[in-house]
């Protein structure tokens, strides 16, 4: 597929066909997605591949606290698990929330999941000593998640990004025995998408740029 088709028709895939993703279609996703840049090209990031129904069931257990707040919180018009504005939802909202399928039914229904983690040891993180939560960390493993993506849209496969599990990495990494210092970035389950979005809609680059200055811009095309 052409580049700028890919990167126009990567959306986010939830709903997975019965089709299998063979290990072989699996390698090459990954072989051409490790070329992703990282901090110092230090390479920190290592994927766990899991197929067994029993972990995976063991993953939506962990995966659901974190959702169930996140879906609380949306309920109550709030931006969910915002690091700026503090949530007034309560414990008690949160425990009535049920999680909706959609969130659970990827890591069931994917014939595989991903779990991408980065070593800490290899991130350069920046932003450790500013008051507001680290961003730039990420900059190490992102990019090799999203270019699995885009290998898999390439081959006919699709996938998204979950952090839900995250909320609870202790019990994540405890059941698929990541050691200390990796750090879990997101869950990602893969398979043939049920249909395929052909058009993705986002803001167009006038409302995302700013020339010189934040009250610059924007730039035209």
């Amino acid at each position: 597929m052409d580049l700028y088709e890919v990167m126009r028709t990567t959306a986010a895939v939830r709903e997975f066909t019965d089709d299998p993703l063979p290990d072989e279609v699996l390698h090459t996703i990954l072989d051409n997605a490790r070329f992703a840049p990282s901090g110092g090209n230090r390479q920190g990031s290592q994927v766990v591949v899991v197929r067994d129904p029993a972990t995976r069931e063991r993953l939506v257990e962990i995966t659901e606290p974190g959702a169930r707040r996140y879906h609380a919180q949306r309920a109550a018009g709030e931006t969910p698990w915002s690091a700026w504005t503090p949530s007034s939802v309560t414990r008690e909202q949160v425990e009535q929330t049920e999680v909706p399928a959609q969130v659970t039914d990827p890591l069931r229904r994917a014939p595989v999941v991903l779990v991408v983690c980065v070593d800490l040891r290899a991130v350069a993180a920046l932003d450790q000593d500013l008051d507001r939560v680290g961003v730039v960390a990420g900059a190490s493993v992102y990019p090799l998640v999203w270019n699995i993506l885009l290998a898999a849209r390439n081959e006919g496969f699709g996938g998204t990004i979950t952090t839900m599990a995250v909320a609870e990495e202790p019990a994540l990494k405890e059941l698929l025995g990541i050691p200390e210092p990796y750090a879990v970035a997101a869950v990602v389950p893969l398979g043939r998408p049920v249909r395929q979005l052909t058009r993705l809609t986002r803001v167009p680059v006038e409302e995302l740029t700013h020339l010189e200055h934040w009250q610059g811009g924007p730039l035209q095309g």
